[in-house]
């Protein structure tokens, strides 16, 4: 059996997929698809995972530029909490990853109802899809426009029933009717050359300039801290700041 794609040959070859192509490698129209849509999905090095107990503070693994990390991209940012807040948390994710759909159903509700909604934390989520199925998935988030993050918490929660399925192409449309596309709108978002470059032109930068090589990827005022934390884990990291 060969040796899976390096995650840079990986990225490579998939932003050689056009967005005409997208729904297609989506669908059951081959092997290569399937596969695509299965293995990116979980990070050739897996997200840390949680401490079963929970008090230690999580050390960070390097440090960015808080100006840098923060100017605009290519994509307009997708942001809950205030702009004032003191802690600014930046999440790269994929729509495929394992590890990110955990994190957001696990951990994000209570850091959003502590920190978020309460005016302590700044929240921006940008994508880093792994393979065509994230891509798709941020794409009809983005095309959502005001509904970004409920369809994003939508997909990561039907992670199951779209990930890895003989046709993720249907039953991306399936869950996306239920969010007011119909099969008119799903198609012309994915085939939306220009989000599609967009989309990957946030994922290329997170790699080139922020060293993002797997999701999820946290950077809390500047420092990084890769894997699915919980609560407690982000707890102890973002008090100290307040």
């Amino acid at each position: 059996m060969n040796r899976p794609l390096s995650r840079r040959n990986l990225l490579t070859s998939l932003a050689a997929i056009p967005a005409v192509a997208l729904i297609a490698a989506c669908s059951d129209s081959g092997e290569d698809a399937k596969a695509a849509d299965v293995k990116p999905a979980n990070p050739s090095t897996p997200a840390k995972p949680a401490t079963p107990a929970a008090v230690k503070v999580p050390e960070a693994q390097g440090t960015v530029d808080m100006a840098q990390l923060l100017k605009p991209g290519a994509l307009p940012e997708k942001q809950l909490g205030k702009d004032d807040a003191k802690v600014t948390i930046v999440e790269y994710a994929s729509m495929t990853c394992p590890h990110c759909a955990h994190f957001n159903e696990t951990t994000f509700p209570e850091l959003k109802t502590k920190y978020i909604d309460s005016g302590k934390v700044r929240y921006i989520l940008r994508e880093f899809p792994f393979d065509p199925s994230a891509e798709a998935g941020f794409m009809l988030a983005r095309c959502a426009k005001d509904n970004y993050f409920p369809m994003v918490d939508v997909l990561f929660k039907q992670q199951p029933s779209w990930v890895g399925v003989n046709n993720t192409k249907e039953a991306l449309l399936q869950i996306s009717k239920l969010a007011g596309f119909t099969q008119e709108s799903f198609e012309a978002c994915l085939t939306d050359q220009k989000l599609l470059d967009d989309v990957r032109a946030v994922q290329k930068r997170g790699a080139d300039e922020f060293k993002v090589d797997s999701t999820p990827t946290f950077f809390i005022n500047g420092k990084t801290y890769k894997g699915a934390m919980s609560i407690e884990e982000m707890s102890a990291i973002i008090d100290p700041l307040l």
